[in-house]
């Protein structure tokens, strides 16, 4: 998508602990009536949806506050199911700021949204990370996920470009909904590996049983 394409007013899915990150790709399973009629009016338009954490607090109307900070992703594939839910791939493409929410008759919400700070998102061209800058990272993120029960297929995942792993490994994270957004608010990959690995140096003690050795 180029730049002038960008939409200024975006409809949002606000889902806890969810984030999608530019070049990442997601499946919803869409049911909520809502988010039904959300899709339907996108898929006759522009095929986009903007994905947005909400926080923990209300606003004036009792409806979560949102952070400031979402991705606005594609509808890359969608099936019907026999009982009437969408089951959607979602490619992220941008992340953007929520200047303000806008008043409309639809039953989701709509934002208006500035992307002037992640133009950045929009380049093909890969950052000079090295997979061997990764490797304590990726040793303590498998311990993390296996000790949580999570399943990930590395060898698939190493095999990925740079920037699509570490987005994946940061999007699928057993992390909690603020260390997500911290990861999805880092300027560039670099700063994202190096938020991954802070966050992960707070588990380190959860990851070896609280061991120490005296």
């Amino acid at each position: 998508m180029k730049k002038e394409d960008l939409p200024n007013q975006i409809p949002v899915f606000p889902l806890s602990n969810f984030i999608i990150f530019p070049k990442a790709s997601v499946p919803l399973n869409i049911f909520e009536p809502r988010y039904i009629d959300m899709i339907n009016d996108s898929m006759k338009s522009n095929k986009v949806i903007g994905m947005i954490q909400p926080k923990n607090s209300l606003n004036s109307d009792n409806v979560p506050e949102l952070h400031e900070i979402g991705c606005l992703g594609k509808i890359t594939s969608f099936r019907e199911t026999e009982d009437g839910r969408y089951l959607i791939e979602l490619k992220g493409i941008i992340r953007f700021k929520n200047i303000e929410e806008l008043n409309t008759e639809k039953k989701y919400r709509i934002l208006n949204v500035n992307y002037e700070n992640f133009f950045q998102d929009l380049k093909s061209e890969k950052e000079d990370l090295k997979f061997s800058d990764l490797e304590l990272i990726f040793k303590d993120l498998k311990s993390l996920f296996k000790k949580r029960g999570f399943i990930i297929n590395w060898k698939a995942l190493e095999k990925q470009s740079l920037d699509e792993t570490i987005n994946a490994l940061a999007m699928a994270s057993p992390f909690s909904l603020e260390e997500k957004q911290v990861l999805l608010e880092a300027k560039n990959l670099d700063i994202r590996k190096n938020k991954i690995a802070e966050i992960l140096s707070t588990y380190t003690f959860d990851l070896y049983d609280n061991t120490t050795i005296q």
